[in-house]
Parts: C-alpha cells; sequence; structure tokens
C-alpha cells in the first residue's frame, strides 16, 4: 500500500453501516470527535483500494450479487493510519422485475392515463424475490399504500406524478401534522398504520432509483384548503377571537393536507436516490418509526406553505445524508408533538444524524417547535446551510412543555444559529410546564449572518439568537460554542 504505515487504535474504532442493492454497497459511519483538518479516509473492498474521501459515506459501484465483501474505512493523516474499521457486507440477490408497463399491469407513461389501479396491482403482487420497476416515463396516479418486505425502483427518466385533484388523496387516514394526531389525506405513498401506542407494522422498505416521485404540490393543497374551509366552516367560526392564535386563514384546513411519503410506524425503510418533489406539505414524514434512512436525494418544494424536506417526528434512529433541499420551508424538521397531546404520548425522536446534506433555498435545519414529546441526541456535521434563512435552529413555543438536549452541530456553514422561542402554530391548549433546551455544542461552525434569498438576493440577519423560555428553570442550559466564525 506504497509503504502506508498502519496504527489501530481499538479504543475509538469507527462503527460502519451499509446499504446494500444487488449492485452497490453504501457505506457511510459517523466523524471522530478528533477528525482534523486535512484527514482524508481510504475506502478499500476485499483489500482493492477503491477511494480517498474527506466524507463519511462513500458507495462501491458495480459489485457482483450475493456475494460477500469485506469493507474497510481508514482514517488517514498523510500516510498514516490512525484508525480503521471493516464490516462483511453481502449484496442482494438480483430480483425479477415487475414492470409496470407490461403484463398484466400496462401502465401508460404518457402524463395523462391514470394508473393507481395497475401501479397499486404490481406493488400488492411485489415479494421479496421482486421488485416494482417503473422505467422512463411519466405515470399519473393517486395515492398508493406499500407494504413490508418491498422494493419500488424508479428508473432515470420515470416520474411516479401524483395528481392535483383533492378525490385521489382519499380515503383520509390517521396521521399526525403539526404535532396533533388527527385524519388527514392520503399521501402519495403510504407505509405503514399510525398508532402511538403500537410498535411496528411495516417494515424492510425500500424505495430507491434515479426518477423522481412529485405530488399535486400548490395546486393540491389549494384545492384541499378550499373544498375543507367550506366543510369545517362551523367549526372556524365557532373558534371566535381564538382564530387569531392561528397562523393563518388556511391553517385549520390546511392541516390536513397529505405528505409526499408518509411513513407510520415503520422500520428500516431506506429512500435514495431520488428527486422527490411538491408534496401538498411535508415530503417525507416519519412518524412513530425508527431506523429511517435517505441518502443522495433531491427535494424541491419552493412554492408550497409549510414545504418542509423530512421530518422525523416521535422517531428513532433516523439517519438522513447526501442530501439537497430547494424547500418552500424547514429542509429538516425534529419534531415530537405539540403541547399537552405531545407530552401525554410522550415518545421522544432520539438518535438523529444528519451530514453532508447542502441547502440551496428553504428555512435550514430545525429541531421544533412541536417538541412536547422530547428531541435528543442528534448530531450534525458537514452541512452547508449558509443559503438558508434560519441556519441551524431549536425553536418552540411556551405551550410545548418537553425538551431539546443533547445536540452536536461540527463542521459546519450556516446563516445564522437560533434557540429561541417564536410565537407562530401556538394554539390550543398549553402544557403544564415550559419547554427547556439544554447540553447544545456547536463546534468549528462558521456563521455568515446572512442570508441568500432566491439564489441572487442578500439579506443581512443576527448571527446568533440565544432566548430561553422566562420561567425558573426554563433558561438555556450547558449551550458551548468552540471554534466559532462569524463572517
Amino acid at each position: 500500500m506504497n509503504g502506508m504505515k498502519e496504527y489501530v487504535n481499538r479504543q475509538r474504532e469507527i462503527k460502519i453501516e451499509t446499504l446494500e442493492t444487488d449492485t452497490t454497497i453504501t457505506a457511510y459511519w459517523e466523524k471522530p470527535e478528533n477528525f482534523k483538518e486535512g484527514q482524508k479516509y481510504l475506502l478499500s473492498a476485499d483489500g482493492r483500494t477503491a477511494a480517498e474521501t474527506d466524507k463519511t459515506h462513500y458507495t462501491f459501484y458495480d459489485l457482483e450479487p450475493d456475494k460477500d465483501y469485506r469493507i474497510m474505512v481508514r482514517r488517514m493523516e498523510e500516510n498514516i493510519c490512525c484508525e480503521c474499521a471493516a464490516v462483511t457486507v453481502r449484496t442482494k440477490k438480483t430480483k425479477r422485475k415487475l414492470d409496470i408497463t407490461g403484463a398484466p399491469y400496462f401502465a401508460a407513461g404518457d402524463g395523462k392515463t391514470m394508473n393507481t389501479a395497475a401501479i397499486q396491482q404490481a406493488i400488492d403482487q411485489c415479494s421479496e424475490e421482486t421488485f416494482v420497476y417503473i422505467p422512463a416515463g411519466v405515470f399519473l396516479t393517486g395515492s398508493l399504500r406499500l407494504h413490508s418486505n418491498m422494493e419500488l425502483y424508479l428508473e432515470e427518466g420515470a416520474v411516479l406524478q401524483g395528481t392535483a385533484n383533492r378525490e385521489d388523496y382519499l380515503p383520509k387516514i390517521p396521521s399526525r401534522f403539526e404535532g396533533i394526531e388527527r385524519s388527514c389525506y392520503s399521501s402519495l405513498l403510504n407505509l405503514g398504520d399510525m398508532d402511538h401506542a403500537g410498535s411496528c407494522n411495516c417494515c424492510n422498505v425500500v424505495i430507491r432509483g434515479k426518477g423522481t416521485i412529485a405530488s399535486g404540490g400548490k395546486k393540491l393543497a389549494e384545492n384541499i384548503i378550499s373544498y375543507e374551509r367550506e366543510d369545517m366552516k362551523r367549526e372556524i367560526q365557532a373558534l371566535g377571537d381564538k382564530i387569531q392564535e392561528y397562523e393563518k386563514e388556511e391553517t385549520i384546513p390546511g392541516r390536513l393536507r397529505p405528505r409526499l411519503i408518509n411513513i407510520s410506524n415503520c422500520r428500516n425503510v431506506s429512500i435514495s436516490g431520488l428527486t422527490l418533489k411538491d408534496g401538498a406539505s411535508w415530503n417525507v414524514h416519519m412518524i412513530y418509526s425508527d431506523r429511517i434512512v435517505t441518502d443522495h436525494c433531491t427535494f424541491f418544494s419552493k412554492d408550497v406553505w409549510n414545504g418542509d424536506g423530512w421530518d422525523p417526528d416521535s422517531s428513532t434512529n433516523c439517519t438522513i445524508f447526501a442530501c439537497t433541499f430547494h424547500t418552500g420551508d424547514d429542509a429538516i424538521s425534529i419534531k415530537s408533538g405539540k403541547n399537552p397531546e405531545g407530552n401525554r404520548i410522550g415518545r421522544p425522536s432520539r438518535n438523529i444524524r444528519i451530514f453532508d446534506c447542502h441547502c440551496v433555498c428553504g428555512h435550514g435545519i430545525t429541531i421544533g417547535s412541536e417538541i412536547s414529546g422530547g428531541v435528543e441526541d442528534v448530531s450534525i456535521w458537514d452541512c452547508d446551510m449558509t443559503q438558508s434563512r434560519c441556519g441551524i435552529e431549536i425553536k418552540a413555543t411556551k405551550k410545548r412543555g418537553g425538551y431539546v438536549r443533547n445536540v452536536v452541530v461540527r463542521d459546519c456553514s450556516a446563516s445564522r444559529i437560533l434557540l429561541h422561542s417564536v410565537d407562530y402554530n401556538d394554539d390550543g391548549e398549553g402544557a403544564e410546564t415550559m419547554p427547556f433546551f439544554e447540553n447544545c455544542r456547536f463546534q468549528n461552525v462558521h456563521v455568515t449572518g446572512q442570508h441568500i434569498k432566491d439564489q441572487k438576493e442578500i439579506i443581512p440577519c443576527n448571527a446568533l439568537e440565544l432566548c430561553g423560555f422566562d420561567h425558573e428553570g426554563h433558561s438555556l442550559r450547558n449551550i458551548t460554542f468552540e471554534n466559532i466564525r462569524l463572517q
């Protein structure tokens, strides 16, 4: 290995995790606390060097199906290995293709034909030995329901296009939006059945490829809000002056909008390589779920109100990396319920990892404002949020209760850092106590004090805003800044 010296500290081994297909292995790992500028990772498979990178992920391509590979990651300083780890991983067996354009499905990718029944038939018939294949074309559809132990693959040029028609997202299903459980319209893709007292009821789902999953976006949202506003007229009128607690007139009917992908009570779901576009509200929303991984995806929702990209909600062990965001709201938002209901359900979001993500436009990476069930153990590294409106933000209202703790942000760039109270999404009964933020560390972060609007207009903003809650014991606690560069 070109005279490379090897020194292994077994007490600080890198823990490698992987995602496998029949011909690829994506390896990813946490960034070591003592990683130094100028260090690199050397990647190898079966002893053959594949690449050198400064990122904490790498994909090995053109592998053989159903074969064991010994993957090794070495952390290098010049030609000295100061840390390494290895794992043996087996690629998947090659599955049989269920082409939605072939018999017996005959879906048409002409952008005009409704294909809901044909695609759902292919999904229903998908087993562990097969995968649903969507070739190039625009396949118009309404909501679809996925199941355990299945794979959905979109070829390059394939568009799974949800309509803008409200009726195509019926029936309504149990869901959670802005922290409160409620019946919402079915999402374009639906996984699992929501039950805050229950365990996993859907597992081992892969959604991947090179294509696009898109919904009806702003037009679908407007159609649903218009219909539901009329249907809820008496309920809205009965609020009287309390309507002022709501963000806007559309808030109440707007909470029934579907997501692009709804993941409820699921475990082991992977979303990889896709363009995810134009949910009528949030795009990828995981509720009461575990081990959801999203990588190498691009999110678009610039013109959508509440157009969040990726939202873990009372979910655990969720990871996102190598993703780009062009969003109309938060790129990423970590949540856990609202006010007394969230306190009572008491399911925190925990062990969330975010790395190598870039926000082109949108609000950035946020925790909150719905944090009533608690948020803890969040790690963020190697992310660029300089163009985002809010940079890296921890937020709640006084009514929330709950907590945010044990957040580590390092080796990132951002427009600003915010830990504060907000006044929106503040309707309903308050919790018994105010929330608190504690044990948050920001290390090696470049804060610009400005964000870029529409990729051209520079908007000055406060670089830091640090404010707890005005009640004894609820001020900010143990917030640490190390090596922060203010532009």
